[in-house]
């Protein structure tokens, strides 16, 4: 644990959900997998599809459409949809299989395994301070049997654009009935989540677990956490 401001009290904790509780990216990956082996099978025309294809399709979307990213499972749905269009599919194949392949993609992404640790700090923290998830992401608390710790999640699309946009973290403030100078907000990215959270008036914890020290050069010295974390756990030493 390492401090790079003073910590103030605070009243409430918001956490991030991916790749700050548990490893993303094994998850993700095996969820496009699924989906593109699924798409092969769906129609001959996508036979030899390959992930950088749906990839290319989710950066020509941005490009045209700059505020879709909001909504990850917009986006991904379309970029689906625009990829299988492009493969010769006709409106209604396409929007079916792409349908189709968002099932599979959301059964898989919540195929979490969630530490043991993540469940003792999440239960520890909780036992003290009121907690909030917000993520830019679409994973389900419910199925990956996290639900009971939080006050509640708060998603990007559904609540507001994502981070580092402010409106998540404004919205947490008022569901907690607490000011954001009196909330710690812990999530993996500096630019997402510690410099949104900053700018929204929250104190920050960086988690690096990954040991991610190549964002840790991008980022305004103005806008360094106030603390920084290499696991979970370290957040009982709060307590």
């Amino acid at each position: 644990m390492y401090f790079y401001r003073v910590l103030n009290p605070f009243h409430a904790i918001t956490l991030d959900l991916d790749n700050t509780l548990y490893n993303n990216y094994p998850i993700m990956n095996q969820a496009e997998e699924k989906s593109v082996l699924f798409l092969q099978q769906y129609h001959p025309a996508l036979s030899k599809i390959r992930m950088r294809d749906y990839y290319q399709s989710r950066k020509i979307l941005r490009l045209m459409e700059p505020d879709i990213y909001h909504d990850v499972n917009y986006w991904r749905w379309r970029s689906l949809k625009d990829t299988l269009l492009r493969a010769g599919l006709t409106k209604n194949e396409a929007q079916s299989g792409a349908d189709s392949a968002m099932e599979i993609i959301i059964y898989w992404r919540n195929k979490i395994d969630v530490p043991l640790s993540t469940h003792e700090t999440l239960s520890a923290l909780s036992a003290k301070w009121p907690l909030i998830a917000i993520t830019n992401g679409n994973a389900n608390l419910i199925s990956c049997g996290l639900q009971q710790y939080f006050q509640d999640v708060l998603r990007a699309g559904i609540n507001g654009r994502a981070k580092p946009y402010k409106d998540m973290y404004y919205l947490a403030s008022k569901r907690f009935g607490i000011s954001c100078k009196n909330i710690l907000h812990v999530g993996d990215d500096l630019q997402t989540d510690v410099r949104g959270a900053m700018y929204a008036g929250m104190q920050a914890c960086w988690i690096n677990q990954y040991n991610n020290l190549s964002q840790f050069c991008l980022i305004d010295a103005k806008l360094l956490p106030h603390l920084k974390i290499s696991k979970l756990t370290s957040l009982t030493y709060l307590l």
